[in-house]
């Protein structure tokens, strides 16, 4: 069997034969000529050397499969993923309660079957909030760990291809829990989410939690109009306010290392308004404020080093360290690029707030309206937009074998726009081509935007 990880957690265990079996299902329906080559059958019993060759195709396979727009987005695909995992994770098809966080600590209850997926589970929350069908679209469940003191730390946005209940119960600890929160970056779109009254309660409880956790900035004269706002119970004024506060909109990651200015240098990376902005504490403990906008990003990459265990089989799984690094290569000057890394457990999550980001963009600069932008079901089957469909967070698999090098370098690569090849990088890193996930905002910048 072959492990499968998400963010370097076991997703599932898969055989090579289950492989196969979704492989010619894909081919059945989308033809030969779509479908990636599999990986071919031997009729003898595998060297140890074989055995690793076979899954680095099998993981070339998947990540194929899953960055194309068509399959990696398909209801075979996404299905057969959330059956493996339900099937290694040994829970069987009931009906429990679910447990999610709303942005003021309060607890939405939903009764759900262990095999839903995150679709079906966003729309059970947002029917027990009585949020109307096309405000549901503007709000994603996360998967957050809380810390002692109450702050949250994110995982991941769920995707369409796990089952929620089975994802948060499978980590065994309590600290992991799924919380609802809007899923857009433009503050403009605040105002949609506005007209209906639980959609202006999400948002107002989300603004709220924001400020006292200290995510968007606020001095002494501003505190004092928010506080009579909220006395008033001002809700839309409010909002109005905090929208013109800094940071507003933001996701706050966990302190982590950055090699810009110089390596090493620990830094607070938060995403919003189309950019990732850096506070960096530099080693003479000087703190220096910056921001990158997605924009003038020419590409990114995600890599993970995971270790393997040569330890005994009792080893619990999904629990090594995995060292994830988000890397981008940013227009500095008009005519300068160079490479930033951020070394993050979040970096996954943070690759998903730039592609998110590019998402919008493009959308709006296309004409389009945010609320086409998210999936709709056509004739019963779940239809993907380009855009929220989440980001192509690939599995990565492993297999048990001890003669493997202690470290594997993998590249998890994260898209949902088609790659473009990038020829000329000026990066050192001896990572292929289609490692990277280029950028259709970056191809718009005029010199003017310099």
């Amino acid at each position: 069997a072959y492990n499968i990880h998400v963010n370097g957690v076991l997703h599932c265990r898969v055989r090579y034969s289950q492989l196969l079996g979704l492989h010619e299902q894909l081919r059945k329906e989308y033809g030969a000529n779509v479908v990636p080559a599999f990986p071919p059958k031997k009729i003898f019993t595998l060297t140890p050397a074989e055995v690793e060759q076979r899954r680095e195709q099998l993981e070339k396979y998947m990540q194929a499969v899953r960055q194309d727009p068509t399959l990696g987005g398909s209801e075979t695909f996404n299905s057969f993923l959330r059956k493996a995992q339900q099937e290694t994770q040994q829970i069987p098809t009931e009906e429990v309660v679910l447990e999610v966080l709303l942005s003021n600590g309060q607890k939405v209850k939903v009764t759900i079957l262990t095999s839903d997926q995150t679709e079906d589970v966003l729309e059970a929350v947002a029917s027990k909030l009585d949020l109307p069908d096309d405000l549901v679209g503007y709000f994603s469940l996360f998967l957050v760990r809380e810390t002692k003191d109450g702050a949250l730390s994110f995982v991941r946005k769920l995707q369409e291809f796990e089952l929620p209940y089975v994802s948060v119960t499978s980590l065994h600890n309590s600290e992991f829990r799924i919380i609802l929160r809007k899923s857009y970056w433009d503050s403009s779109y605040d105002d949609d989410v506005m007209e209906h009254r639980v959609g202006l309660n999400l948002l107002y409880a989300q603004t709220v939690s924001d400020i006292e956790h200290g995510w968007i900035l606020v001095n002494k004269e501003q505190h004092r109009q928010l506080k009579s706002l909220q006395e008033k119970v001002s809700k839309k004024e409010f909002i109005r306010l905090a929208q013109t506060l800094k940071y507003y909109g933001y996701l706050k990651f966990d302190p982590c290392i950055t090699d810009f200015p110089e390596k090493g240098c620990h830094v607070v990376v938060s995403a919003g308004n189309n950019e990732l902005n850096f506070q960096v504490r530099l080693p003479n403990e000087q703190i220096k404020e910056g921001s990158f906008k997605v924009t003038r990003m020419r590409c990114w990459r995600v890599t993970s080093s995971v270790p393997m265990s040569n330890g005994p089989s009792g080893s619990s799984p999904g629990k090594s360290e995995v060292k994830l690094e988000l890397a981008f290569e940013y227009l500095m000057s008009k005519d300068r690029l160079q490479w930033v890394t951020i070394t993050s457990p979040q970096a996954i999550m943070l690759s998903i707030c730039l592609q998110s980001m590019v998402d919008e963009l493009m959308v709006k600069k296309s004409g389009g309206s945010i609320r086409k932008m998210f999936r709709r079901r056509v004739n019963g089957a779940l239809r993907h937009s380009d855009s929220q469909q989440a980001v192509k967070s690939p599995p990565l698999l492993d297999s048990p074998d001890a003669s493997r090098e202690p470290m594997a370098k993998l590249s998890s690569k994260l898209t949902s726009v088609s790659l473009r090849g990038i020829s000329h990088s000026s990066s050192g890193n001896d990572v292929g081509a289609n490692d990277f996930h280029g950028n259709y905002a970056f191809e718009g910048i005029g010199d003017e935007d310099l």
